[in-house]
């Protein structure tokens, strides 16, 4: 009677263990869903005013130049879509665990407009970038990014070209 029960219970935690792996691969998919649907919608068709529906009031964005509010990083997001407004990002490649989403990306774009004291150049660029997502209750709470400056403003003609 004892090894019946003993092995129901294994039976239960089996199957127990399998259920929570199945819901967090599916919660897993619905957050690389979510930066997919995100990266279409808010930078691909420039949708700033969905800015609320994606992320979090306590939203945080953390890069190179230092971490910034929701406010802040707001205001960067209208600068790069009034200065690049053909701008168009692909995913490269996506990958989660967990809360995490980490996407590796492509943007093209045209420079049509002043961009950080920069006046509008005409040229067109091509920019990879990596970004580390956080998901809290379906909306970006953490953004860690990386994404090609130098030769972003190279290409602008900010800068010159290495070895010149």
């Amino acid at each position: 009677m004892k090894k019946n029960l003993l092995a129901l219970v294994v039976l239960v935690l089996v199957f127990a263990s399998g259920s929570l792996y199945a819901q967090k691969n599916t919660d897993i998919e619905k957050n690389k869903d979510f930066i997919e649907v995100f990266t279409k919608d808010f930078w691909n068709k420039q949708n700033i005013a969905a800015f609320e529906t994606y992320f979090t009031s306590d939203y945080i964005y953390h890069n190179a130049e230092g971490d910034m509010n929701a406010e802040q990083y707001k205001g960067l997001c209208q600068a790069y879509l009034s200065a690049f407004p053909d701008l168009h990002i692909t995913t490269d490649y996506l990958v989660a665990e967990g809360d995490r989403v980490v996407k590796v990306w492509t943007a093209h774009s045209t420079h049509t407009s002043d961009f950080m004291g920069i006046p509008a150049s005409g040229k067109s660029i091509v920019i990879k970038g990596i970004e580390m997502f956080r998901i809290a209750d379906g909306k970006i709470a953490e953004l860690w990014a990386c994404m090609d400056n130098l030769g972003m403003l190279q290409q602008l003609g900010v800068i010159p070209p290495m070895g010149e």
